[in-house]
């Protein structure tokens, strides 16, 4: 590991700390899905997964919590997360990307997340989001 992946590496761990850690992060998971699953304004997101949200629910906690820099769950069950080529098999434009992002940040602003923190991870959510779309 070079020195700016150490410095990006200390980043996000310190950006899972300021956020609470994994419990915060479950909450936070657990709120978008609720949130995605009971208000329409988050219905093409809703159509793009299953009936069931369980998996996608545990999927995405384990994935943020190493992303923002916490234990590497998601990695040791899946390895790299490949996080575009296991969502080509999923219809994803500009509606799902937007829904996607705005129930995100409607849920970091339930759980409580702090503010500066909040737009710092929306920004990447948007990044990474954008890249998603498939269509």
């Amino acid at each position: 590991m070079d020195e700016d992946d150490a410095q990006a590496q200390a980043q996000r761990a310190a950006a899972f700390e300021a956020l609470g850690g994994e419990p915060v992060v479950q909450s936070l998971v657990e709120r978008f899905y609720d949130l995605m699953d009971l208000d329409p304004a988050y219905a093409a997101l809703r159509a793009v997964h299953g009936p069931d949200l369980t998996q996608a629910r545990q999927k995405l906690t384990w994935f943020l919590c190493g992303w923002l820099g916490g234990p590497q769950h998601y990695t040791e069950r899946f390895g790299h997360p490949r996080l575009r080529m296991r969502h080509m098999p999923y219809s994803i434009g500009i509606l799902e990307r937007d829904q996607w992002l705005a129930c995100m940040d409607q849920a970091m602003g339930e759980v409580g997340m702090a503010e500066a923190l909040r737009l710092r991870l929306r920004d990447s959510f948007f990044q990474t989001a954008d890249w998603m779309r498939n269509r």
